[in-house]
Order: structure tokens, then C-alpha cells, then sequence
């Protein structure tokens, strides 16, 4: 598997709100997506850094695993997106050399793109997750 670069990284937060004021007015970052993903039961927000993203993720409900996880680790890093050209191929070859899965195949992510996500056992406890972009890139 051969990653193209990094997508983004994740970070779960309480406030998303009060996140995206610390980023826009501490850093200067610069919001380029925002999206509610019912399906994770997330809200998230894109903050644009060169050609990658912060990706900034609050639950919309009790139980999406966002909400577990902040109530298990608190906030701060959730996982880490790897841009790759082929989620399918990339997530098979991984499964093939014996890497534990969350997702047994590709699924539709935000900004209309294909994710899968690997379990954080298998990545040192950090949860990766392969996303490839649309054909127009991003």
C-alpha cells in the first residue's frame, strides 16, 4: 500500500465551535468544509493546512463512537487519514498481510469520499484511516 499523503488529522473536541475559534483565531486556519455525517453521528469541520486538513470532529449524538471516545480518552487526537489512490485495493492488501479492520470494505466518507478505517490495534493505538479523494481532487 502506498500512501499519497496524509488527508488529514482528526481530532475529537467537546466544542466545535469554541475549537474552530481557537484554530481560525490562534493559527489563522482557514475552514473549508463543513459536514454532519448522520451515519458516524458526527459533525465535522476541515480546517485547510497546505494540502492536507485538520479535521475537527464533535458527536451529534449519545452513541457514536466519537461520543465513546471522548467519554473513554477525552479530547484530542482521534485518528490519522492517509490519502490513498485506491481505498479498495489498499484496504485488501492490508486484510491480505493480517491488519486488523474496523471496515471489512469501503464506505462513502465526507466531501464525497471512499474511507475504511483500520483498527488503532494494529497501528500502534492510533486508528488510520484510508480515504481516497474524488477523481477532481480536493
Amino acid at each position: 500500500m502506498q500512501p499519497i499523503e496524509i488527508d488529514h488529522v482528526a481530532i475529537a473536541v467537546e466544542d466545535i465551535e469554541k475549537a474552530v475559534s481557537y484554530y481560525q483565531d490562534s493559527l489563522g486556519a482557514k475552514v473549508v468544509h463543513r459536514e454532519k455525517i448522520e451515519s458516524d453521528g458526527v459533525e465535522e469541520v476541515l480546517l485547510s493546512v497546505a494540502e492536507s486538513y485538520i479535521q475537527l470532529l464533535t458527536p451529534t449524538n449519545e452513541t457514536s463512537p466519537v461520543a465513546k471516545f471522548l467519554a473513554k480518552k477525552g479530547e484530542g487526537l482521534h485518528h490519522i487519514g492517509w490519502r490513498v489512490p485506491d481505498c479498495s485495493a489498499a484496504l485488501e492488501e492490508l486484510k491480505e498481510k493480517g491488519v486488523d479492520v474496523i471496515d471489512q470494505k469501503p464506505r462513502p466518507g465526507s466531501r464525497g469520499t471512499t474511507v475504511a478505517f483500520v483498527h488503532p490495534k494494529s497501528s500502534f493505538g492510533t486508528m488510520i484511516e484510508l480515504v481516497q479523494e474524488m477523481p477532481t481532487g480536493h
